[in-house]
């Protein structure tokens, strides 16, 4: 025989929590999405894709460099090279970290390495001055040459510059690149 609910009874068993047991592994309850709270979850569980590393760009962009670290660094480790390119830009001014030119450098190659125009443009940039690497204008124009083909706008103008490095980099900055002997 049929038991039928009233509507109080109904209402009070559709209201109730579900209760799992401490043994249930099923996951989280509502979790968190679109946040840098999960994203940053996500990468200390080793779980990184292409919009997890795109929040990267808005942590850094707000100032919390420590974070956007740990973000670049489990995405560039997954592969993705612009999140080597913004370790390297993070290594270069010392954000979130100490300044590190030879580890900039490292970063920016291993982009080039992997196709990345950005990382052929500013691993060129890194030979021509040898800023991190041992210098090697021939081979850091021949990068930089390489990001033109591929289509980079700031590689190209440094081309019409004829190499003239003070076209893409701010007068500031020139105390950086100067020969450190």
């Amino acid at each position: 025989m049929l038991k039928f609910l009233t509507t109080a009874a109904l209402a009070a068993t559709l209201a109730s929590p579900v209760l799992a047991s401490d043994s249930d592994s099923g996951g989280d309850l509502n979790p968190e999405e679109m946040t840098i709270n999960r994203v940053l979850r996500d990468v200390g569980r080793g779980q990184v894709n292409m919009m997890t590393c795109a929040v990267g760009y808005g942590i850094t962009k707000k100032g919390d460099h420590e974070d956007a670290r740990k973000v670049f660094e489990a995405c560039a480790a997954a592969g993705y090279t612009g999140a080597m390119t913004w370790m390297s830009q993070l290594d270069n001014n010392g954000l979130g970290g100490e300044y590190d030119p030879d580890r900039a450098a490292k970063w920016d190659r291993k982009a080039a390495e992997a196709g990345d125009p950005v990382g052929k443009f500013n691993y060129g940039l890194a030979l021509i001055r040898g800023h991190g690497v041992a210098q090697d204008k021939a081979a850091g124009r021949a990068l930089v040459d390489q990001a033109a083909a591929d289509g980079l706008p700031v590689a190209r103008r440094l081309q019409a510059a004829d190499y003239d490095l003070d076209e893409v980099t701010p007068d500031a900055d020139n105390w950086k690149y100067a020969p450190a002997f």
